[in-house]
């Protein structure tokens, strides 16, 4: 069993596992309607605009719909995921990628300059970025100050947003990571998007993380079994 969990652990391991998790997202997508609640939020971002989609990190595995959404109605803009450096966030890019996202390692608490940094940079060439506040390990639906900040730094907006599906699966993670189910019904939520001050990130967080828990309430009951 110790051989089979090292061995599980291996890039070659990783890199195959990703392959069948993402060709599953694929079918359970596909085999999905999607509703999208609020596409006039989404739209100038559509059209370009830059800005940090932001989503809690229980929704992360339907959240990707969004952009194949938003390719659909023509956009072109590159979309870029945060996570961790460790193997869990090489893992997520890896399924990313399979939906045209790509992954930015990195993290705004440990080695936050450099992250925020690059986050700026992108979003300063027209790039969008997609954030779990609360993530990678938590506390569930507690957002760290980082979306903010980076917000105020690169003056882009916020769009919160969530999603939910009628076929679902629940973990028993942390989260409460919420894995979509083939032949259901799904919506994505997006709210109004938040503009945040340069001088006054610390009051625009707490809206933040209210619309974010607003947007999955709203899904979840247009989702309600």
């Amino acid at each position: 069993m110790a051989m089979l969990k090292r061995l599980a652990r291996t890039p070659r391991a990783q890199a195959a596992l990703a392959w069948l998790v993402g060709l599953y997202a694929r079918f359970a997508y596909a085999t999905t309607r999607w509703r999208l609640l609020g596409a006039e939020h989404m739209e100038p971002h559509v059209r370009g605009e830059p800005v940090i989609v932001a989503f809690w990190h229980e929704r992360q595995a339907l959240m990707p719909m969004l952009w194949v959404l938003a390719r659909r109605q023509g956009s072109r803009a590159r979309v870029h995921v945060l996570a961790s450096r460790h193997r869990d966030g090489r893992f997520v890019h890896a399924i990313m990628r399979r939906f045209g996202i790509e992954g930015v390692s990195g993290s705004t608490t440990h080695g936050g300059a450099a992250s925020l940094r690059n986050l700026c940079n992108l979003l300063a060439a027209g790039d969008h970025i997609a954030i779990t506040p609360d993530g990678p390990r938590g506390p569930r639906r507690q957002a760290a100050p980082g979306v903010a900040q980076i917000a105020a730094l690169a003056r882009v907006p916020v769009l919160p947003c969530a999603a939910q599906s009628t076929r679902r699966l629940c973990l028993s993670t942390w989260d409460r990571m919420v894995l979509p189910l083939p032949f259901g019904r799904a919506v994505i939520v997006c709210e109004p998007a938040i503009a945040v001050p340069r001088d006054g990130w610390q009051q625009a967080l707490p809206a933040i993380a209210a619309a974010m828990t607003a947007a999955a309430e709203t899904a979840d009951r247009l989702c309600a079994a």
